[in-house]
């Protein structure tokens, strides 16, 4: 089970708390493969939703493939999500809930299939964020302590 992964969302685990994380399969067209599989791909903005008993994502740029011409399609269409139903349940009922969002953690290859994580959040507030650097800076410098004293 070789993952090659594509794109991350590195603010996604700064600016949220991740309650429960799906991994999904992706709608997409051949020459949207081809750009992911040349990495041309960013989550920096995108964002999931459920919309008619469907989850789509939003706001993912896949860049056009340089050898697709018209083939091409908008590089920040929305892009349906495959997901079980009872998968789909749980997201919608968790959704609902106030302050929870979908958010995408990364974005790979998984047996040569795309696939997305996802993570239903809460949303940080800022001395949560604040605590956590705080907590980070010490554990760091603990860190330090103990490698300096080992020789």
């Amino acid at each position: 089970m070789d993952k090659l992964s594509i794109a991350r969302n590195p603010r996604a685990r700064h600016d949220y708390h991740l309650l429960e994380t799906w991994e999904a399969g992706l709608v997409l067209t051949g020459t949207e493969v081809k750009s992911l599989r040349a990495r041309k791909a960013s989550l920096g903005e995108a964002y999931a939703h459920v919309r008619n008993g469907e989850v789509w994502l939003e706001g993912m740029n896949i860049s056009p493939y340089a050898a697709g011409s018209y083939n091409n399609p908008p590089p920040a269409r929305s892009r349906k999500l495959l997901l079980h139903k009872r998968e789909i349940r749980k997201l919608i009922g968790g959704t609902t809930q106030r302050g929870l969002t979908l958010v995408p953690l990364e974005l790979y290859f998984k047996d040569g299939v795309a696939k997305v994580a996802l993570a239903l959040a809460r949303a940080k507030r800022t001395h949560d964020k604040r605590e956590e650097l705080k907590r980070r800076a010490v554990e760091r410098e603990t860190a330090r302590a103990f490698r300096g004293k080992r020789s």
